[in-house]
């Protein structure tokens, strides 16, 4: 474990979850390039990993790949900071994590990583700093940011231990009755030490529900391990709503030109 957790010398990244088709959205764009307040949802989450102090962001990429490439082949602002990671088979996102290994395994020993959802555009920078500040604070393994909502279904579990840390995080699918009707959920920010992060995913397992690998299966397996794993209810409920069809769409599209005053028909 590293002596200074608060140290600069820590360096930070961001890997970006970007690769889901978005059926529900009734269109042929790849789901995280949907446009909100006029640019891709994605862009806002690379801006918010970038204000944080993310120095590089890996988007892991999968339907219409090509397109998210173009895009941010354009971006002059991003120049040299944005790099990519295929995942051809949708097998969870332990795995789509996992395929972001080999951009950022040089440098693992030494750095932070935000993992966060490209579908989230209503995420702050001021989130990902309060998430980072802990993590490094209690020099942490893996830390998560969390919410307590009113109606928290679909949404995975925050379970916590005695003392009231987190003991670990459960998929609404697996979950059981007494499980559901917990109202503090997760809703995808999570910063890491990298090394950690790979080597707990290599454990990871997919008897589920669902057949897949989930990222939030390493929260359990460090703990177990004895690692300071943390959470903290920073993240504010009308900032949880992710985008999965076109009604979400518009609606996180108000919510976005509402923080930024901007009009519906207002310059872009």
């Amino acid at each position: 474990m590293t002596n200074q957790p608060n140290s600069a010398s820590r360096g930070l990244v961001a890997v970006i979850l970007a690769a889901g088709k978005g059926t529900r959205m009734q269109s042929d764009l790849p789901k995280v390039m949907h446009p909100v307040m006029g640019r891709p949802m994605v862009h806002w989450v690379v801006d918010a990993a970038r204000a944080a102090g993310a120095t590089k962001t890996v988007l892991v990429i999968g339907h219409g790949a090509q397109l998210v490439r173009d895009y941010f082949a354009g971006v002059a602002e991003l120049a040299g900071q944005v790099e990519f990671a295929l995942q051809e088979q949708q097998l969870g996102t332990g795995h789509a994590v996992m395929m972001a290994k080999p951009n950022l395994e040089a440098g693992a020993a030494g750095t932070d990583a935000f993992v966060l959802c490209g579908d989230g555009p209503l995420i702050r920078p001021e989130t990902l700093d309060t998430l980072l500040s802990l993590h490094r604070r209690e020099q942490a393994a893996a830390t998560l940011a969390t919410s307590v909502i009113a109606d928290p279904k679909g949404y995975g579990r925050i379970v916590r231990d005695a003392s009231g840390k987190l003991a670990k995080i459960v998929e609404q699918k697996d979950a059981t009755d007494a499980e559901r009707a917990i109202r503090e959920i997760n809703p995808s920010y999570y910063c890491f030490r990298t090394d950690d992060l790979f080597r707990a995913l290599s454990r990871v397992g997919n008897k589920n529900a669902s057949g897949e690998y989930y990222i939030t299966d390493v929260f359990e397996l460090l703990r177990n391990d004895g690692r300071t794993v943390a959470a903290v209810d920073a993240v504010p409920p009308e900032d949880v709503l992710s985008v999965n069809d076109p009604v979400q769409l518009a609606e996180v599209d108000s919510i976005l030109r509402r923080r930024h005053a901007m009009p519906a028909g207002g310059a872009r």
